[in-house]
C-alpha cells in the first residue's frame, strides 16, 4: 500500500515497483541489526518441567535480563540447564516479571538457542534466515526488524542502479514487540530503551540528505526511532548535525511529536494498541492510518511480521 500525504490518495502497489515510487537522492535508511538466538528452552536442575528464558538486554559478560517462564517457580538463587552445556541462574527477580540472570559460558548462547518468532507464529521455520534481513548484521535483537524483510539483495541493487542511496544503523529490538500498550492513556506506559548506534558513516550520509534537502526514507519503526531520537539530541545539543555514537533510546513517538529526520516510511500493518501503530499513526494522522488500515483489510492485506507493507510518502 501507498499512503500519499500531500495527495490524500492510497495505491495499491507491489514492493517490487519501489523503485518506481521513490526518486534518485532519497536516502533509505535501513537498520541492520540482527536477531539473537535469545530462545532458552531447558530445565530446572533438579526438578521436573522446562523452564525457558528469552534474553532480552546484556548487562555486562555473562550477565543477561530475561523474561522468564514460568515465573513463579524461577525464583532468585534457582539454578537451570539447557541442553547440559549451559548453565544459568537466577540472580534476582525485576520489575514486570523481569529476571536478572547469569551464565556459566555466554559463548554458548548461539549454540544452544533459538531464533524467538512472534507468538502468532506457531510453525518452526525450517529456515531461521528468513527471521532475518539480507542486510543483518549486528547481532542483538529478540526480534527482526520486520520491514526489512521484504527486501532482497536484487531490490537494493535496483534502487541504487536508480539512484537512491542507502545508510545502515543499528537498534536492538527487544521488551516491547512483545507488549501491548494497556494504559487507558498510552503516555503512561513504559516504554523499556533499547540499544542504538549510528557509524559516522551513517551520521554523514543522514546530515548530507538533511543539509541538500533529500528524502529520508526510513525503513520500519526501528529506524524511525533512532533516527528522531538522534535528531532530538542534536536540538536539545545546539548542534547542526546528528553525531554518531551510541546510546539507549528512551523516545515514546505517540501523535503529537514533531518529526525531525524522517520524510517518509516504510512499514508493516501493525497490532492494535502497540507502541508500533502509535508512532505510524503520529506520523501520518491517526483518522488517516486508521482510513487506510479499514482499506487494507477490506483488500484482504496480510498484517503483522511476515504480512504486507506500507509506504508513507
Amino acid at each position: 500500500m501507498v499512503l500519499d500525504r500531500s495527495r490524500e490518495a492510497i495505491e495499491h502497489r507491489n514492493f517490487y515497483d519501489l523503485p518506481l515510487l521513490l526518486e534518485p537522492g532519497d536516502l533509505l535508511v535501513f537498520n541492520d541489526s540482527r536477531v539473537m538466538p535469545a530462545r532458552l528452552i531447558g530445565g530446572i536442575a533438579g526438578h521436573d518441567g522446562e523452564a525457558e528464558l528469552l534474553l532480552l538486554r546484556r548487562e555486562k559478560s555473562g550477565l543477561w535480563q530475561c523474561l522468564a517462564r514460568p515465573g513463579r517457580r524461577l525464583r532468585p538463587g534457582t539454578h537451570l540447564l539447557f541442553q547440559d552445556e549451559l548453565e544459568a541462574r537466577i540472580i534476582e527477580s525485576m520489575e514486570e516479571g523481569l529476571r536478572l540472570v547469569e551464565f556459566n559460558d555466554e559463548s554458548l548462547i548461539e549454540k544452544v538457542g533459538q531464533v524467538p518468532l512472534p507468538p502468532y507464529i506457531h510453525e518452526t521455520l525450517q529456515d531461521s534466515e528468513r527471521y532475518q534481513t539480507v542486510y543483518a548484521r549486528r547481532l542483538g535483537s529478540a526480534a527482526a526488524p520486520t520491514s526489512g524483510l521484504h527486501f532482497t539483495e536484487g531490490l537494493i541493487q535496483d534502487l541504487q542502479a536508480k539512484g537512491v542511496q542507502t545508510a545502515f544503523l543499528t537498534l536492538h529490538v527487544g521488551l516491547d514487540t512483545f507488549r501491548p500498550v494497556d494504559e487507558d492513556d498510552p503516555r503512561k506506559h513504559k516504554l523499556h530503551t533499547e540499544y542504538w548506534e549510528v557509524s559516522p558513516q551513517a551520521a554523514e550520509s543522514i546530515n548530507s540528505a538533511r543539509q541538500e534537502g533529500r528524502r529520508i526514507v526510513a525503513v520500519g519503526t526501528t529506524s524511525v526511532r533512532v533516527l528522531e531520537q538522534t535528531a532530538l539530541l542534536m536540538e536539545e545539543q545546539e548542534r547542526d548535525a546528528i553525531q554518531p555514537g551510541s546510546d539507549w533510546a528512551d523516545l515514546f513517538i505517540l501523535p503529537g511529536h514533531r518529526f525531525r529526520a524522517v520524510d517518509a516510511m516504510i512499514t508493516n500493518f501493525h497490532l492494535p494498541r502497540s507502541t508500533l501503530l502509535m508512532l505510524v499513526s503520529a506520523f501520518a494522522d491517526c483518522e488517516r492510518v486508521l482510513a487506510a488500515y479499514r482499506e487494507a483489510i477490506e483488500q484482504r492485506y496480510r498484517f503483522y511480521s511476515f504480512g504486507d507493507a506500507m509506504l508513507i510518502l
